[in-house]
């Protein structure tokens, strides 16, 4: 497929650049589909069943994760993991409460079809229900042998962690995986004035004050994550 994003599928109001896959059950940019199941396969083949629990998702689903939490009808969670009032936030504050976990709509990795988050389902007991936390992925985490295993893997398949580290943006988010070829041909297609073409044209809760912080947003949240190995960027294996 190799060609440039469009502005609705870059801010997640188009499907027409994804594929479904029903083993595992995941949407996916149509180009990261090879390298994911390579990846998956070999992931098998150390004995970890590699499976997304969140794929491709729309504008429309990223908005109503934000207005949840703007409004405090979804958990609102501080940067040490404790749970926030949003009643006692003012708006400023509860949109860098929101930021540090969840993506404004239109500028989630997520719409691009590159990324998505994965457990490993061979590790997972019966009774328990993934939270996705950075502990559950650290030493003695449940999935600590996943974490471990991609970091040595990761790149051979073209993908890389791209919230590994702080940024004083988004947390690191050990589980969320990125295909590098075309998720870095999406980043530097992206531009602030689409991610404010797609907001006006939405019921965003806060949205004059995003609007108005958008250029700084963008760069604290969107363009800030720890790149690529240049590896991974240029010859990821298929098989």
């Amino acid at each position: 497929m190799t060609r440039p994003f469009d502005e609705l599928e870059l801010t997640g109001r188009a499907r027409t650049h994804l594929q479904e896959l029903t083993a595992p059950r995941c949407t996916l940019h149509v180009e990261v589909v090879a390298p994911f199941l390579a990846l998956r396969g070999a992931a098998r083949a150390a004995g970890i069943d590699l499976v997304p629990i969140s794929s491709f998702r729309d504008f429309d689903r990223q908005l109503t994760i934000w207005n949840g939490k703007f409004s405090g009808e979804r958990p609102l969670i501080a940067l040490d993991g404790t749970p926030l009032d949003a009643a006692l936030l003012d708006d400023r504050e509860r949109i860098e409460a929101i930021l540090a976990w969840s993506a404004l709509p239109g500028a989630s990795r997520h719409h691009w079809g590159t990324d998505f988050d994965v457990i490993d389902a061979a590790a997972t007991p019966a009774d328990y229900q993934p939270r996705l936390t950075p502990s559950e992925y650290a030493a003695e985490g449940v999935y600590a042998r996943l974490s471990g295993w991609l970091a040595e893997n990761l790149g051979t398949f073209g993908f890389f962690r791209p919230y590994t580290t702080f940024r004083q943006g988004v947390q690191p988010e050990p589980w969320h995986l990125s295909y590098a070829p075309v998720a870095d041909r999406a980043l530097r297609q992206f531009r602030p004035a689409m991610l404010s073409r797609a907001l006006e044209q939405s019921d965003l809760a806060g949205g004059a004050q995003v609007l108005a912080r958008l250029d700084e947003l963008f760069g604290r949240y969107v363009v800030a994550i720890d790149a690529p190995d240049e590896s991974a960027l240029l010859s990821p294996r298929l098989s």
